[in-house]
């Protein structure tokens, strides 16, 4: 009897041995499941925190305006469009126009050479070399079309100096030796504000030192120097002395106490950074502003 009873509890430990073994395999394969998706969930959840961190990064990048630039705005507005209280409503196609013309003018100002000034002396533009001292010639001679326009006063690559060379190595103007001049008539009468010269960067160039080192620019109002017996008094606007470890692009201020029209100017090159054989000119400019009126514009009074 005892021993019936033995081998019927064993039988019913191995019964209940079965049914936890597969209760556990059970809730371990819901474990598991349940784990995989809630690590799938949380992947999920980290992509998308990445996503919405990439969001706002673009979101700050995208240059919305500030609270106190937005203030700045609406009161120009109310100020162009004479609105006196801030309860008065405003057409909503005239703010898109405002913010439109802003746009523009941003746009506009940024496009200018990267300087956001007007430059007087662009080829483009109307300006134009008039003369020059020796250009630097390859193997000592001209190609036939530079000797062509060489025999009218110009060199074939003069127009370079007044263009953007797009930091290309070697698109310049070069003179012979380590000084020169250029004579350039810009595209009309402007009051001077600063000149701006350019030499190729560091970061491509062979070798800078033929970029120009201390100089002059002198302006005057009437026609170019073409008889050199009866020359035009030339005024001192600007001088200059450009550094090789400052920016490739470098502006300089006219001389105080410049108030007159000018529509000529003479780059005046006194040395550059060690070459003997030749100045390399990449581009030059001329900034200001027209006169007011054509009255000022052919004031010839001494500068």
């Amino acid at each position: 009897m005892g021993k019936m009873f033995q081998v019927q509890l064993e039988v019913l430990d191995r019964k209940i041995g079965n049914e936890v073994g597969i209760a556990r395999s059970e809730v371990m394969k819901q474990v598991e499941e349940k784990g995989a998706l809630l690590g799938k969930e949380l992947k999920s959840l980290v992509a998308k925190t990445d996503s919405l961190d990439k969001s706002l990064s673009e979101f700050k990048d995208m240059g919305f305006v500030s609270k106190e630039e937005f203030q700045e705005f609406w009161d120009e507005l109310r100020n162009s469009e004479k609105i006196d209280g801030s309860d008065k409503e405003v057409d909503l196609d005239k703010v898109r126009a405002f913010a439109r013309n802003i746009v523009e003018k941003e746009i506009e100002k940024h496009a200018s050479d990267g300087l956001g000034r007007v430059d007087y002396a662009l080829a483009s533009g109307g300006a134009r070399v008039i003369e020059h001292s020796q250009p630097y010639r390859i193997g000592g001679t001209d190609s036939w079309s530079a000797a062509l326009k060489r025999r009218r006063g110009v060199h074939g690559n003069a127009h370079k100096m007044l263009e953007p060379s797009f930091g290309e190595p070697g698109r310049c103007f070069a003179l012979e030796g380590s000084s020169g001049y250029v004579q350039i008539r810009l595209r009309t009468a402007i009051i001077p504000e600063a000149v701006t010269l350019e030499h190729v960067s560091k970061s491509v160039a062979y070798d800078r030192s033929s970029a120009p080192k201390d100089g002059m620019v002198f302006g005057w109002f009437g026609e170019p120097i073409i008889d050199t017996s009866n020359p035009p008094t030339l005024y001192l606007i600007a001088r200059f002395s450009y550094d090789l470890e400052k920016s490739n692009i470098q502006t300089f201020n006219v001389e105080p106490g410049i108030a007159s029209p000018i529509n000529n100017v003479r780059l005046e090159i006194d040395s550059n950074h060690g070459s003997s054989a030749l100045t390399c000119i990449y581009r030059f400019r001329v900034h200001g502003y027209e006169p007011s009126s054509p009255a000022q514009a052919c004031d010839r009074n001494e500068l």
